[in-house]
């Protein structure tokens, strides 16, 4: 979330639209948080599920944290119309924001993504952390699976993703396969391969004007 707030350069843009935005972390963090030695699983990976699985269960409940609890904090504590929601996310918050607008039908008014991870059931970025939180039953992986969720359910409104050309992860996000669902679906979206971008910040911010000023528009459209 750090990263997100110093680097991705959203603030401006959405201090133009008065919008607020919200910055969640990736995962539980602390000692007393279990965690593995790969990036890429554990403390900086939660994967946005409800893990099921020792030792992730008692801490890795990102799912709930990110649409119940965080909201609820937010709604207590700040003026804040919350009928009038939106998420987007890079990466694997890209993964998170899109299974959770899909899942959530009526939750959020738009979503979009940042070079997102597409197809993690089929992915070593997916599989493995999948695996670890959720156990080797894959009919529970699904719903956790943007592409499978677009062939399934789709998302009651629109839909904006961004992926670089030169992103040096592009055949473990598979925008391919979200792209062919989205297609099947007749899904409304807009779905952009930005050449020679990479997956860094500097994408990230170099499209955010854009991302704020799409889900602008579906934020004040009564």
């Amino acid at each position: 979330h750090e990263n997100a707030m110093s680097k991705a350069g959203a603030q401006v843009w959405a201090a133009e639209h008065g919008i607020a935005l919200i910055f969640p972390d990736t995962s539980p963090r602390g000692e007393s948080v279990s965690d593995d030695e790969n990036y890429d699983l554990g403390q900086g990976a939660g994967f946005y599920v409800n893990a099921t699985q020792d030792p992730w269960k008692p801490n890795f409940q990102m799912w709930d944290y990110i649409t119940e609890e965080l909201p609820a904090l937010i709604a207590e504590n700040f003026s804040i119309d919350m009928d009038r929601q939106s998420i987007t996310g890079h990466s694997m918050g890209g993964h998170g924001a899109l299974t959770m607008a899909m899942g959530l039908p009526g939750r959020y008014r738009s979503v979009s993504a940042f070079a997102p991870i597409c197809s993690p059931t089929t992915a070593d970025w997916g599989r493995k952390q999948l695996t670890a939180y959720l156990g080797t039953d894959e009919t529970t992986w699904t719903v956790h699976d943007a592409s499978l969720m677009m062939e399934k359910a789709g998302f009651d409104g629109p839909v904006l993703i961004d992926t670089g050309t030169k992103d040096q992860f592009i055949d473990l996000l598979k925008p391919e396969a979200l792209s062919s669902a989205i297609a099947k679906r007749r899904q409304e979206a807009t779905v952009r391969l930005q050449p020679g971008y990479d997956h860094s910040y500097f994408f990230v911010s170099t499209f955010m004007e854009d991302h704020v000023a799409f889900h602008a528009d579906a934020l004040y459209t009564d």
